[in-house]
């Protein structure tokens, strides 16, 4: 009957159709894209205004009940679990970029708005929205905001929170606060920024429904190159020695021998399948600017055995090799029926010596690991192939990517770069933060949400696990 009565209600907000009840409608949001933790939420709401989440919210305070914002569910850690049931606000159906102001290089939209839209809508004014996810064609600006997200091109560029000037976010109890500058304000703000400290806080701290973005201008010339490795090593020398020369690439993406070939088979843009490692490296900038730094890639990329250093000829080849680049997770469907993927960062000085530890492990565990990574910041993204139908396998998976997360930890790096904490990395945060550290991150999200509605059971120690779930649990002891 309680059950019954809250559907109820939430129906009286946003009408009966934006309110999702039964079991087959809820399973589409048992989950994110990290599939191992799954849990149906008790209802999902759809709402089509600020207004409409400030009453979801209040309703969901006075029931004392869980609340769960979500996007378009490309999380990779668990973000969006409903660990405990709750109410699922996903804000697909507020996707508007509600205003350009080429001007002053800025827009406002909501948080539903897919990432890529923005740029859509910016590029007739010469200008883009920088942060470029791989998942940008279908991730929200929502959830980037929440989980502080990167892509290949932040090397240069910056992540999220370079690139957000301010947010509306309707807090637990349904209060709204705007954090940041203002849609009509100047950029500069008094006061702590309250902006910068709630973007990443993976939904912990409220619901975030608008957001002011800064837009670059887009670059008058690229210049992006194919650069063809015998190893993972040489590439990753390659990769060290760009950045030392002093050129900041606006990219820097490696790709391994089994990466490249399931690219390959799935989109046939041509890269060898023989090459132990691929190198993208793509600079932009001025025209001579740029043709300058791309004979020292050149030079750079041949002192380290590269056989052959290719250039995209047109604009048509640049957006083949970014796609062949962006939907490279898409193509390991032909490589294995389930995979794994880990987020750790390292020194850029160190990816040779962790490509070695993952290989390493790949034979420890009996499982491929396929390698495709920002090399210019050291975010390495191994995909831990596995099949769930085979006894023991996906708690091989789990170890492997939990042997290469600590060697990331000791080797100085951090256990994610953007795809955050989620659930799935709780284990590791007394691994990587102190005891002092954790409770200080505990006492700002108290700040926003003291009772911890929002969200819960993410990013702490002692967060709860979805019932059904024992194998991390097993692999983490």
């Amino acid at each position: 009957m309680a059950q019954t009565n809250l559907i109820r209600e939430l129906q009286d907000i946003v009408g009966a159709e934006a309110v999702l009840s039964a079991e087959e409608e809820l399973l589409v949001y048992e989950c994110d894209a990290y599939t191992l933790e799954k849990n149906l939420p008790t209802a999902v709401v759809l709402p089509g205004t600020t207004d409409e989440v400030v009453a979801i919210v209040k309703l969901c305070n006075r029931l004392k009940l869980p609340i769960i914002p979500r996007g378009a569910g490309t999380s990779l850690s668990g973000t969006v679990l409903a660990v405990d049931g709750g109410v699922m606000i996903a804000l697909t159906r507020m996707n508007r970029v509600l205003n350009v102001d080429a001007r002053n290089r800025r827009a406002l939209v909501e948080a539903g708005c897919v990432n890529a839209w923005i740029t859509r809508d910016a590029a007739p004014h010469g200008l883009f929205f920088a942060p470029d996810p791989s998942s940008q064609s279908a991730c929200t600006i929502g959830g980037n905001v929440a989980t502080n997200s990167g892509g290949p091109h932040t090397l240069k560029n910056g992540v999220t929170t370079n690139h957000v000037l301010g947010y509306e976010m309707v807090l637990p109890d349904g209060t709204v606060e705007w954090l940041g500058t203002e849609p009509d304000g100047g950029e500069e703000i008094d006061g702590y920024d309250l902006r910068g400290a709630a973007i990443g806080c993976e939904g912990m701290f409220g619901v975030v429904t608008r957001v002011l973005v800064r837009l670059m201008k887009t670059p008058p010339a690229f210049k992006t190159f194919l650069g063809i490795f015998e190893s993972v090593d040489d590439a990753s020398q390659a990769v060290s020695d760009i950045i030392r020369a002093g050129i900041v690439p606006g990219a820097l993406e490696m790709m391994d021998q089994l990466i490249t070939q399931a690219v390959e088979e799935a989109y046939h843009f041509g890269f060898p399948l023989d090459a132990g490692a691929v190198l993208i490296v793509e600079l932009d900038g001025l025209r001579d600017g740029v043709e300058a730094q791309g004979k020292q890639v050149e030079k750079i990329c041949h002192q380290h055995n590269a056989r052959e250093v290719r250039v995209a000829k047109d604009d048509a080849e640049r957006a083949a090799i970014w796609k062949c680049r962006k939907r490279a997770f898409g193509a390991i469907g032909r490589l294995s029926p389930n995979y794994v993927t880990q987020d750790g960062v390292v020194p850029r000085s160190k990816l040779p010596e962790i490509m070695r530890f993952i290989r390493a492990t790949s034979e420890k565990h009996g499982l491929r690991i396929p390698n495709v990574f920002h090399a210019g910041d050291g975010n390495i993204h191994p995909l831990i192939l596995y099949d769930e139908r085979k006894p023991g396998e996906t708690k091989r998976a789990l170890a492997a990517g939990h042997d290469i997360l600590e060697k990331c930890i000791a080797l100085g790096g951090s256990v994610t770069g953007e795809h955050g904490i989620g659930a799935e990395k709780i284990d590791f945060m007394p691994k990587q933060f102190s005891t002092d550290d954790l409770d200080a991150m505990k006492m700002l999200r108290r700040a926003f949400d003291p009772a911890q509605r929002c969200n819960p059971h993410k990013m702490f120690p002692g967060g709860k696990r979805c019932a059904e779930f024992a194998p991390k649990k097993q692999v983490a002891a």
